[in-house]
């Protein structure tokens, strides 16, 4: 009998729990299934320290944008508690001036009473151009800002911006990955995941078709297969299995 798979799901940006609703269940056939918390330091180093001080002593995780973000920072700090990591629309990459630039915009428009118009101004670049027109898709994204606030979203935003390059640090990983992309991500495209799973040896890259950025909302049924598969098969450490 296979014992169970803790499993950590790490949200992105501005995201809550509802990212990942619809394979929680899934998973929770696996084991115990944690939310991290990412709303609550400035930095991304801070962040996975609370992470890794809530965490099961080795996990299985799953990080989409932001949280993939996180997750190579859990990799650097204890890399030895992860079993498996799933890095889903993200990018090993530092935020360029240009991308900076825009984070300061919307930092501002935060601080400034204007929160509430950030969720529908972001959502074209957060979607596959055929789900613009999506109102149950942009009404979660709307209720995962308000799940998040304001503050957090700024915070969240300080800690993006000093990010590390995590590229340095790719082939240092040594668990089994898998790396996936909707095939219309623009925030983080397809090339930002190509240049992962080239780095970190034996990764499996996965391009989930009409798919924007939310991978995990856009293409629910195609991403949950795709977890289940790939952490389904796994033995446990002797320390987490007795």
């Amino acid at each position: 009998m296979q014992q169970p798979l803790p499993v950590v799901l790490i949200p992105g940006l501005c995201c809550s729990a509802r990212l990942y609703g619809h394979q929680i269940p899934a998973l929770w056939r696996l084991g115990p299934v944690t939310v991290a918390c990412q709303t609550q330091d400035e930095t991304i180093g801070a962040i996975a320290r609370r992470i890794l001080s809530d965490a099961p002593p080795s996990f299985a995780m799953v990080g989409l944008s932001m949280g993939g973000f996180i997750a190579f920072e859990i990799l650097r700090q204890q890399p030895q508690r992860v079993i498996k990591a799933a890095l889903l629309d993200t990018s090993a990459r530092p935020d360029s001036p240009e991308s900076i630039k825009q984070r300061q915009i919307l930092i501002d428009m935060a601080e400034h009473c204007r929160f509430g118009e950030i969720p529908d101004l972001r959502f074209p670049l957060l979607v596959h151009p055929s789900r613009h027109s999506d109102d149950e898709l942009r009404q979660v994204n709307r209720l995962m800002a308000e799940d998040t606030g304001a503050p957090a979203y700024v915070r969240q935003q300080r800690a993006l911006i000093s990010r590390p390059d995590s590229r340095p640090c790719l082939g240092a990983i040594m668990c089994p990955t898998l790396v996936m992309v909707g095939d219309g991500d623009q925030l983080t495209p397809p090339e930002c995941s190509a240049e992962i799973a080239a780095g970190v040896a034996g990764a499996r890259l996965v391009t989930i078709p009409q798919c924007g950025h939310l991978a995990t909302l856009e293409q629910p049924d195609f991403v949950t297969s795709a977890l289940v598969e790939f952490l389904a098969d796994v033995i446990l450490p002797r320390s987490i299995a007795a």
